[in-house]
């Protein structure tokens, strides 16, 4: 019911004045209630609204209902609209990554860089790799490493690029490190081999035994860019660890160009810049040996660091029963045999994880393990024939979760 005051002041007017006011409020809102009804107050719930007979004229109560539902429908429309641009907006702020990938190092290679949209840093990193393999490649002529290894008689020092002196000096400190179990001078073995998927051929023992004996790490040194040989026949064998300085000298490139988040990845060893665009780390897997790649054993965490995998898994064949892959003895020229089926390291360089792995895999678990727990800021994920991961000290704190069958 309306209240009193709601009521027109003078009782005694006609009947044809109050039939004309009547039609007047018809087109004005219903001040019959004291304060106005919220839509959801405007119908009880559970009750169907009673249509009333119009009469010819509309009725003022309904009227004043059909207001705030119409109005709640518009807010809602244009908050829906606000909703729809804004989602557009962030879409369009939040851009894809930029990838790009090439066949380069006898391997497939790809770069992706999540905070810049400019495709040319990804061609300057494609140029990088064709210029490293270029210095570093055994089996491109004219190669600086070729030209080492098919140096004139009696021609025992040898000018090279800072690039090459830098790279060669550091793999014959690892070589030192491992006491030859790992060693760069392992041209004359390696080269008899071949796992790249030709012949796959077990080669002459005897051939393999003179090759073994002209394998010394300690004939060939380095002094400024000269690279000095005590011995005619050492020659040098750098596929163990340019992959992983080709990868710094990426990042060094990337960084100077402003970049802070990007994956490098030159064929499975993996230098992460930074971290995700949403300030979490970089998802690592580590491959399951002998299995589909997309296959892992565990995940690891990783921040501007690097991942890199020795493993017998990749490059092998088997032949008359035999397996065979390519992580070399320098001692006898044949494949490793010390229960392991890989190695993978964690360190901020990715030129030392790349020669620990290999490193640590020709030293074996338990000497490995020792060498890497004297390592600041390096880890490592041991995984034997039984496919139990053994991992270093504090290499487990890297783990999303540790798998069942981990020693930590």
């Amino acid at each position: 019911m309306a209240n009193s005051q709601d009521k027109p002041q003078n009782q005694q007017q006609s009947q044809q004045q109050n039939q004309a006011q009547g039609q007047q409020q018809s087109r004005m809102p219903n001040r019959q209630q004291s304060q106005p009804r919220s839509a959801l107050q405007s119908r009880q719930p559970g009750c169907s609204r009673i249509q009333q007979p119009n009469h010819g004229q509309s009725h003022p109560q309904n009227h004043f209902r059909s207001q705030p539902g119409r109005h709640l429908a518009k807010l809602f429309l244009v908050l829906i609209l606000i909703t729809a641009f804004v989602g557009y907006g962030y879409q369009k702020l939040r851009k894809d990554p930029i990838t790009k990938s090439d066949f380069l190092l006898n391997t497939f290679v790809s770069v992706t860089i999540y905070d810049s949209q400019d495709e040319r840093l990804l061609d300057g990193c494609m140029e990088l790799c064709r210029e490293y393999e270029r210095i570093f490649s055994r089996t491109i002529e004219n190669s600086e490493v070729s030209r080492l290894n098919n140096r004139k008689p009696g021609e025992n020092k040898v000018q090279v690029s800072p690039a090459a002196a830098e790279l060669i000096q550091k793999g014959l400190e690892y070589s030192a490190l491992s006491g030859g179990a790992f060693d760069i001078t392992i041209e004359p073995v390696s080269s008899l081999w071949d796992f790249s998927g030709g012949s796959q051929a077990v080669p002459d023992e005897e051939a393999l035994k003179k090759g073994a004996s002209l394998v010394d790490y300690r004939q060939a040194a380095v002094e400024g860019n000269c690279v000095i040989f005590s011995s005619p026949d050492t020659r040098i064998e750098l596929g163990a660890i340019a992959k992983g300085y080709i990868a710094d000298k990426i990042k060094e490139y990337l960084a100077g160009k402003g970049v802070k988040s990007a994956l490098i990845n030159l064929g499975g060893n993996v230098l992460c810049i930074g971290e995700r665009p949403d300030k979490t780390p970089f998802k690592i897997g580590l491959q399951k040996p002998f299995q589909d790649r997309r296959e892992t054993a565990a995940i690891l965490s990783i921040a501007d660091q690097s991942v890199v995998t020795s493993g017998i898994y990749e490059r092998c064949f088997e032949r008359d029963g035999k397996f065979y892959h390519h992580i070399l003895n320098p001692a006898d020229g044949f494949p490793y045999d010390n229960g392991l089926l890989s190695v993978t390291i964690v360190s901020p360089c990715s030129a030392d994880g790349d020669a620990l792995s290999t490193v640590c895999f020709s030293l074996g678990l338990e000497k490995g393990m020792a060498l890497i727990n004297r390592i600041p800021q390096t880890y490592a994920y041991f995984i034997t024939k039984d496919y139990q991961i053994h991992c270093s000290n504090g290499a487990e704190a890297l783990l999303e979760s540790l798998p069942a069958g981990a020693n930590p």
